[in-house]
């Protein structure tokens, strides 16, 4: 596929319109794709996605999730998937950010009907420009899959590069215990600054903050980029490379907070009411 995004939005037009449980906070291009396909969509946060599905006739789990880095079991999500099967529902497993715990991912268990997996190349390997993309399935669904997108849906030299990157196993041990190391200096950067993340996994932190949108904004203007989220306030930070980045990053959040600190004194001080007695005073 070009890019696991092109299979986001394929993949519902598959299906005629059902009922689509889609995670809350997750990737919205998820519910984007179903609902424009005309498909009933239900967003579901975390703790009900076992109910779902039961009662969805298709389940669309990020894992682990973007972008609370939540994760589960493949024992959990074979059982959801067992759930489904009754009603030929798919479970759709976005396995985006999966690279750097590969044990956790489903890839392994497909073919199996309704188990539906996506990987992506360009979070892990850095390929982003290259969209490349995988969608592992039945054969069925995926030759209906084809059928769909027509020929030539990816490009020969995003091919070559991708055969390289996937071949190449010593790079791949190498990335994971780089990003496993990083992603925990983040988390431990961001608890200095009274930001502890809530979740997080290899490739990125999340951070709920009532004041996601106002850190949102001080980041950008030092030249900062952070996925903000409105629903719960928070904010994702995707891990620095060079030590210069690092240094800048905590030199921020410094600068930020020495600023809050000083607004929330100028608030404290208490404002003297100047009535008549004191009309003398210059």
């Amino acid at each position: 596929m070009a890019g696991s995004q092109a299979a986001i939005q394929a993949l519902p037009r598959l299906r005629p319109p059902c009922r689509v449980a889609v995670p809350d906070p997750g990737y919205g291009e998820h519910a984007k794709a179903w609902r424009g396909a005309g498909h009933e969509i239900a967003s579901v946060p975390a703790a009900g996605w076992g109910d779902a599905a039961r009662q969805a006739d298709v389940l669309v789990i990020i894992h682990p999730n973007n972008p609370t880095g939540q994760r589960f079991r493949p024992e959990t999500l074979l059982d959801w998937h067992r759930r489904l099967a009754p009603r030929d529902g798919w479970l759709v497993i976005d396995e985006a950010f999966i690279d750097p715990s590969p044990a956790a991912s489903l890839a392994g268990f497909v073919p199996r009907p309704g188990l539906i997996v996506l990987r992506s190349l360009g979070k892990f390997f850095g390929l982003a420009g290259a969209r490349v993309g995988f969608v592992l399935a039945e054969p069925t669904w995926l030759q209906r899959l084809r059928d769909h997108l027509g020929p030539w849906t990816l490009a020969g030299p995003s091919r070559w590069v991708a055969a390289r990157a996937l071949a190449d196993r010593r790079w791949q041990e190498a990335a994971r215990a780089r990003l496993e190391h990083r992603s925990a200096r983040l988390a431990a950067l961001l608890e200095r600054h009274d930001l502890a993340p809530a979740g997080g996994c290899g490739l990125f932190q999340w951070t709920p903050a009532p004041r996601a949108a106002a850190l949102h904004e001080a980041l950008a203007r030092r030249g900062i980029l952070t996925r903000l989220f409105a629903q719960p306030p928070s904010l994702r930070l995707g891990l620095p490379g060079a030590e210069a980045q690092w240094a800048r990053l905590e030199q921020a959040l410094a600068d930020i907070d020495r600023k809050g600190r000083a607004r929330r004194r100028a608030e404290s001080i208490p404002v003297r009411q100047i009535g008549s007695k004191d009309a003398h005073l210059p």
